[in-house]
C-alpha cells in the first residue's frame, strides 16, 4: 500500500471505509478500483493449486478475488483493526477456510511456503521486503507487487540511465523484473501523494553462483558515488580499512605471510587496473562487469564480507 509522508495525525491524509480510519502514515491506502484488482490477478496467472502470500491485505479487495481462484491465501497484516475487517468479510462464506491470516510485522516474520506473492505493499517496506522475498527458499514462481512509481522504475532501470542504482543491479542479479502497468492515485482510498506501478518479479532458479553478501559489499562501495570512477570510490579510508581487515583475516586463514611494507590501497588499485575497471563508473556497469570485478578481487584475497 502506498506510503504518504509520516507525520502528526493532523498532517496525515486520512480516509474512512466501514468505520475504519486509515493510517496513511503507515501506508494504508486501499486499492478500490475493481478493474485494477482484476488486472493484477490476471497478470499473476494464478492456479487452482496455488498458495498465495499477500502482504498488507487491507480490507480484502484483492484477497477475496484471489480466494475465488486459488487453494489458499496467507494474508499478513500488522493492523488488528484491518484483520477484523478481513475476517468479517469472509465469515460464513465458502472462502473462509481458504484464508489464513498472520498478524504482525512481515519483516520480522519467517515467510511461509507459497507459490506466488501478490500484494499492494506498504511502500515504506518495499526495499527490505523485495530482498527478503528474493533470498527466500524454497523458490516461489513469481511476485506481482504494487510499488511507488519511482521505486518500480529503479527496479527495472538499465546501466547508463538516471535511475540505475544498487537496487537495480541487486534485484536484476537475483530475478527477472518487468514493469507491468501504471496505477494512478485515484485508484486508492484515500489517494496517496505518489503515483504507483505494478511490477512482476520472477526469481532466477537456479540462482547465480555468487555469495550475495560478497556481491552486495562490492556493489555498495561502487554505488555510494555512482558517478565517480572506481579508482576514486575505492580510495575512501573507510573502504581501505574494511578491505585491509578482511584481507588480513583471509591471509591468516590461509597461512599466507603479509609483507612488512604491504599497503592495501596499492593492492586495490592494482586489481582495478588489471581487471580494466579503474576508470569505469558504477552507473554504466552491468552484472557481468561486477561479476568479473568481484572475481578479480576475490582471486587476490580481497573480500567484502
Amino acid at each position: 500500500m502506498p506510503k504518504a509522508r509520516a507525520g502528526k495525525r493532523s498532517d496525515r491524509q486520512e480516509g474512512r471505509a466501514g468505520g475504519i480510519l486509515f493510517n496513511t502514515g503507515a501506508g494504508q491506502h486501499i486499492l478500490k478500483n475493481p478493474l485494477v484488482v482484476n488486472s493484477i490477478i490476471e497478470k499473476a496467472a494464478l492456479r487452482r493449486t496455488d498458495v498465495v502470500l499477500e502482504v498488507g491485505p487491507g480490507t480484502g479487495n484483492l484477497t477475496v478475488k484471489m480466494l475465488e481462484k486459488v487453494k489458499k491465501v496467507i494474508a499478513c497484516e500488522i493492523d488488528p483493526r484491518l484483520v477484523g475487517e478481513l475476517q468479517k468479510r469472509v465469515q460464513g462464506t465458502c472462502l473462509a477456510n481458504k484464508l489464513e491470516i498472520k498478524v504482525g510485522d512481515i519483516l520480522k516474520t519467517d515467510l511461509p511456503f507459497f507459490n506466488a506473492c501478490v500484494a499492494n505493499l506498504p511502500y515504506q517496506i518495499s526495499s527490505p521486503f523485495v530482498f527478503k522475498l528474493l533470498l527466500h527458499r524454497p523458490f516461489f514462481r513469481c511476485a506481482i507487487l504494487m510499488f511507488q512509481r519511482e521505486f518500480a522504475l529503479r527496479l527495472v532501470a538499465k546501466p547508463g540511465t538516471k535511475l540505475y542504482c544498487r537496487l537495480s543491479i541487486n534485484t536484476q542479479l537475483l530475478a527477472r523484473v518487468d514493469h507491468l502497468m501504471k496505477v494512478g492515485k485515484n485508484n486508492f482510498r484515500p489517494p496517496p501523494k505518489v503515483e504507483s506501478s505494478v511490477v512482476r518479479i520472477e526469481p532466477k532458479n537456479p540462482p547465480p553462483p555468487i555469495n550475495f553478501q560478497e556481491w552486495d559489499g562490492l556493489v555498495r562501495i561502487a554505488f555510494v558515488r555512482k558517478n565517480k570512477t572506481l579508482s576514486a570510490a575505492f580510495k575512501s579510508s573507510a573502504v581501505e580499512q574494511l578491505l585491509d581487515h578482511n584481507y588480513r583475516i583471509h591471509c591468516s586463514l590461509h597461512n599466507t605471510e603479509i609483507p612488512e611494507n604491504f599497503k592495501i590501497a596499492e593492492k586495490i588499485q592494482t586489481v582495478l587496473k588489471d581487471t580494466g575497471y579503474s576508470e569505469k563508473r558504477a552507473r554504466s556497469m552491468d552484472i557481468d562487469d561486477f561479476i568479473r570485478l568481484l572475481h578479480g578481487f576475490n582471486s587476490e584475497g580481497i573480500h567484502f564480507s
